[in-house]
Order: C-alpha cells, then sequence, then structure tokens
C-alpha cells in the first residue's frame, strides 16, 4: 500500500544490511533526525521464500517473511526531499526483477537520482579516520563526488543490491551513486558508526540539507573506548606475524573478518531499558537512533525491528 504524496525533487537513498550494520545505521540516523515516516511496502511475497520457522516456549510459528519499506521527509523551501528505502534482506533471487519494481515506484514520486549506502572492509585501523569511497552512474554525478574529494572507485565491483540497483537506475535514465563507508575488515561483525558517520557527512552536502552529527560521533567514541583495546591486540598481532619471515611464501593467517563473536544474552533489565526507550522514542522520534544504538548493542535489534521501523508509520 503506497501513500499518494507530493515531493520536491526527492532523493532515493537505498540500504539493506551488511558489514558493520554501516548502510542501515546511516538510513535510520536520516529516518530519526529528519522525522521521515512510513510512504509504501513492497509485498514480500514472490520475493522472498519462507526458510525457517519460530519457536517460542516450545511452540512452533509460521516464520516472517522479509519487509521492505519506503520513508520519507518533506522539507519545504530545500533544494531535495528525502526518501529513504530500508530492505530488512536482499531477495534470494530475482533482484533484477525486485530492484526495477523499487525504481519504477522511486520514478512516481519524482527521483532523479538515487543514492546507496555501503560498507567497504579495508585494512585501516580503527583508529584513523574513516574515508569514504563513491562511484557515480553518470559525469555530473562522478564530478560531484570529486568535487567532494572522495576515493574514486577506479576497477572494482560492487556486489548485491547496493550495486544491482544503481544498474537498472542508469538503464532508466536516473543519476546517481553509491557512497561506502569505510572500516576495519576485523570490525565486519561489530556495528562501526563511524563509517555511517562519515557517508552521512558526504550525503548531507550532496542533499544541501542540515544534519546533526553528535550522536554518531558519540556512539564512535563509545564503540572505541569498549572495544579499541581488543582492536589493536588484533591488529598489532596480525602485522607481528606478517613481519614474520615465511620461506614458503604464504601467509596463513587467521581471517579476523569473518570471526563469530557470541552474542551476549539480553537481561531482563535491559529489556526493560528497551521498553524505556521505545515509550521515548514513540513520543520524541529523534531518540529512535539512540533506541537502535542501544538495540544494535544488545545484539536485539532483528528481534525488535518490525517494532521499531513501525515507529515512521505515522508522521513525526
Amino acid at each position: 500500500m503506497a501513500e499518494r504524496i507530493q515531493l520536491n525533487d526527492p532523493l532515493l537513498v537505498a540500504t539493506w544490511p551488511g558489514m558493520g550494520n554501516v548502510g542501515v545505521s546511516a538510513g535510520v540516523y536520516l529516518m530519526a533526525k529528519l522525522g521521515m515516516h512510513q510512504v509504501a511496502e513492497f509485498s514480500p511475497q514472490g520475493v522472498f521464500d519462507m526458510d525457517h520457522v519460530d519457536v517460542k516456549n516450545g511452540i512452533i510459528h509460521s516464520g516472517r517473511l522479509p519487509r521492505s519499506r519506503f520513508f520519507a521527509w518533506r522539507d519545504g523551501p530545500r533544494e531535495h526531499d528525502v526518501v529513504v528505502f530500508i530492505g530488512e534482506a536482499q531477495p534470494p533471487s530475482g533482484t533484477d526483477g525486485f530492484c526495477r519494481k523499487l525504481v519504477d515506484y522511486a520514478r512516481e514520486l519524482g527521483v532523479r537520482r538515487v543514492i546507496t549506502f555501503a560498507a567497504m572492509a579495508t585494512g585501516m585501523r580503527h583508529r584513523d579516520e574513516a574515508r569514504v569511497f563513491g562511484a557515480a552512474l553518470d559525469q555530473q554525478n562522478l564530478a560531484e563526488l570529486k568535487r567532494l574529494k572522495l576515493n574514486i572507485l577506479d576497477d572494482a565491483q560492487i556486489s548485491g543490491l547496493n550495486g544491482v540497483l544503481l544498474g537498472v537506475a542508469a538503464e532508466a535514465g536516473l543519476g546517481g551513486a553509491c557512497l561506502l563507508g569505510e572500516m576495519p575488515q576485523i570490525f565486519s561483525q561489530f556495528p562501526y558508526p563511524k563509517a555511517s558517520r562519515a557517508i552521512l557527512e558526504v550525503f548531507s552536502k550532496m542533499a544541501g540539507i542540515d544534519l546533526d552529527l553528535t550522536e554518531l560521533d558519540q556512539q564512535t567514541r563509545a564503540v572505541e573506548k569498549k572495544l579499541g583495546p581488543l582492536i589493536s591486540n588484533v591488529e598489532e598481532a596480525m602485522e607481528a606475524r606478517q613481519r614474520e619471515e615465511d620461506p614458503l611464501g604464504i601467509r596463513d593467517l587467521p581471517d579476523e573478518s569473518h570471526m563469530e563473536t557470541p552474542e551476549p544474552k539480553a537481561s531482563s533489565q535491559d529489556r526493560e531499558h528497551v521498553e524505556r526507550l521505545f515509550e521515548q522514542a514513540r513520543h520524541d522520534r529523534s531518540k529512535a537512533f539512540e533506541l537502535k544504538h542501544e538495540l544494535d548493542r544488545l545484539h536485539l535489534f532483528k528481534e525488535y525491528e518490525d517494532r521499531f521501523l513501525d515507529l515512521f508509520k505515522e508522521p513525526g
């Protein structure tokens, strides 16, 4: 079901789950700080297949299909309104048709430019500034990325719907770009707000909007304070091993980028805290990103994702 709305030359931002939660976190931050509300949702029927059932207290319940939703922000005199698309998962097949449907709806809204947010894992150290890499659909957008001093991708591939959507958008005559926030490979299993912040700093300039990034700065410092010593030790151990002599010329290093980390079990106090944040966010949409941060920290976002995004169903 789609809401009929009039928008002023809107930009479409599209995000899906990925490394470090970088793209989705940036999209949710936009939604929270701009006071967006839901305007449309695509049916998952025919796009996703049921691949599990849920078990609660020994009782089996039908599994839930991933949802795909649009949220919009209008600000009259500004140069661009903004539409954010958040998909809970990428379709396992039929991605081309899914992207064509998404682009068709975007064109109905008046979208002429599509931006995707993603992460790019590199060998950066966690204390380094996160760079933003970019690739554009046309020379005009490429010139803008260069003006903003992004690191332009020269010979690369953008995997998943972050790339496929832009290919379909190009076929439809739309402009746009992919913004990739840099993060350390060894951090890919953790939320990484520094990369989300770097993306949003660039996007706010592209869109001509004022966006307070203070909360992302605070979260970046909190993450580095909590995980910094651990990550530094891992980085130093990896560098030491790389300096060791290897007469066979083979590096057999562990792939930290895919190391599994045990998820802590949320306590009853944690869940009570989450409930308080939900109540605050229900009355003040700007509090939603603090709630998102806590859900990520407690590894509860997937459990509460529907309820969280439902906060944006009505205008703030």
